[in-house]
């Protein structure tokens, strides 16, 4: 059984030996001939090292997150990190939207089947007490907390347009909601809608800091008694 071929070895069959050398067949001629780039193949699997980084990010943040810390949690060389996910930044970026779809997407869900804002924005409260708190992964939102001194402000600047964007939501949800007489023509529909954003921040920040999900649910409660309940119409 033929052990594998380092690229530096030198070629068997030089014409500088006086001894005939038998032919180099098998593996080894085999990955001579395809000129094979050196290094063991990849062997790891892709999704399973993106959640582990992801969880690292999430606990520690972007820029207490080293590229070491990274290899070392997903159990890959960095040349494999490097190939697979780009940069550190790509990696963050891909994790992101991982987290994105597979922790974080609650509001958006609340906003597309609720029928009413103020329905969406209690729906939204509660299951962010549920998912700030829940075992298995660190607590609070990774989007509210992964720019935590951060200084690379691109980083920065991306994760605060991510937060906006659910504050915007939120805002036109309301908006509509007023001018379909749900909530009443005097609503300011710009601060309920940063109200909103400013709960799951702060939620976020106590679930880090220990709240559990039965004082935070209590806190999403209070949260909602500031909303006008109707305007012309039921809602």
């Amino acid at each position: 059984m033929h052990a594998m071929v380092n690229d530096q070895t030198s070629p068997q069959g030089s014409t500088e030996s006086k001894k005939p050398v038998a032919p180099v067949t098998g593996a080894a001629a085999g990955g001579r001939k395809k000129g094979k780039p050196r290094g063991r193949p990849r062997s790891f699997d892709r999704e399973t090292a993106l959640e582990k980084a992801l969880l690292a990010f999430w606990e520690h943040g972007y820029e207490a997150t080293s590229v070491s810390d990274l290899t070392r949690v997903m159990d890959i060389g960095a040349p494999s990190l490097y190939a697979a996910f780009g940069d550190k930044r790509s990696l963050f970026d891909e994790v992101v939207q991982v987290y994105g779809v597979r922790y974080g997407s609650f509001a958006d869900r609340a906003l597309a089947e609720e029928p009413t804002a103020r329905a969406a924005a209690g729906r939204t409260l509660r299951e962010a007490a549920t998912a700030y708190t829940e075992p298995g992964h660190p607590h609070g939102c990774l989007v509210v907390h992964a720019a935590a001194n951060c200084s690379t402000p691109e980083v920065e600047q991306s994760l605060r347009e991510r937060r906006n964007a659910n504050i915007a939501a939120f805002e036109r949800r309301i908006s509509a909601d007023v001018a379909a007489g749900v909530l009443p023509a005097d609503t300011d529909a710009a601060a309920l809608a940063r109200h909103t954003g400013a709960m799951i921040q702060g939620m976020s920040q106590q679930a880090r800091d220990g709240a559990s999900r039965e004082e935070l649910e209590a806190v999403a409660e209070i949260a909602m008694t500031v909303w006008p309940r109707t305007g012309t119409h039921t809602g």
